[in-house]
């Protein structure tokens, strides 16, 4: 691959922005990256700290899951307990606690599987 700018120079690596092929000459450092001097070094930049901020964000989403999942398993679990131990006292009312634990149970379910997209 040659250089975008100059066809006669070999690239030594892609814009992250643009996706030309760069020479020594056009390259210029942004970050971690590389970016048409001159022209695409902001918005390389720009995009570098974006993805920092996403990396960081998502590590939160993760944690976010985790305490979600902690909360609607233990008032899962106490609806639900609540609600079979009721059965004969209250009937159709600890039925509608019964459906209420067992429907947090299952959120909690959902949020701990999700969690696990984010580690």
């Amino acid at each position: 691959m040659n250089c975008y700018y100059h066809p006669d120079k070999p690239a030594i690596g892609l814009c992250k922005y643009c996706q030309r092929g760069l020479c020594s000459d056009c390259a210029a450092f942004a970050g971690d990256s590389l970016a048409c001097r001159n022209l695409h070094e902001e918005q390389v930049r720009a995009m570098e700290t974006l993805m920092q901020k996403n990396i960081l964000q998502s590590k939160r989403v993760g944690s976010d899951y985790l305490r979600n999942t902690i909360f609607y398993g233990i008032v899962g679990v106490l609806f639900t307990v609540f609600g079979i131990s009721q059965l004969q006292w209250l009937g159709l009312q600890a039925v509608v606690y019964l459906m209420i634990g067992l429907a947090l149970l299952w959120a909690a379910i959902a949020n701990y599987l999700e969690s696990r997209k984010y580690k």
